[in-house]
């Protein structure tokens, strides 16, 4: 009879692997993506962090595609931001190589969210 207390309802225990779960995680994972130009860079840093540490739980769900454009994006405009300011002397091309990459990061985040949005899949693997 001297039971510690126990709360009535049962705690619920959210598991990570669950599909709406996922879905929400991604969404956030999108809109930090989407916020990295207002941050300096440190919501995008955040979000390929978390791409990598979930990457397992999205494994197997409609969501792995979406983690897969999310890291391959934030790797090729890491890259392309590279060049572009490796090039900015030569005649003003770091310019442009910069503003593609900038349009086509978000390009690519836009396209992946509105996907998302509206739960259809999408190759990883296309450039556009």
């Amino acid at each position: 009879m001297n039971r510690p207390y126990e709360p009535y309802p049962p705690p619920v225990v959210q598991d990570s692997a669950d599909p709406r779960n996922m879905r929400t995680f991604t969404h956030i994972l999108y809109a930090l993506y989407a916020f990295y130009w207002l941050s300096g860079g440190l919501t995008g840093l955040v979000a390929i962090i978390l791409n990598y540490i979930k990457r397992g739980d999205a494994a197997g769900t409609p969501y792995e595609d979406h983690f897969t454009w999310q890291i391959r994006t934030f790797w090729w405009s890491v890259l392309g931001h590279i060049v572009g300011f490796a090039l900015i002397w030569a005649l003003g091309l770091g310019f442009l190589i910069l503003g593609v990459a900038w349009v086509w990061t978000l390009y690519r985040i836009i396209k992946g969210w509105l996907y998302l949005y509206e739960n259809k899949t999408l190759d990883p693997r296309a450039w556009f």
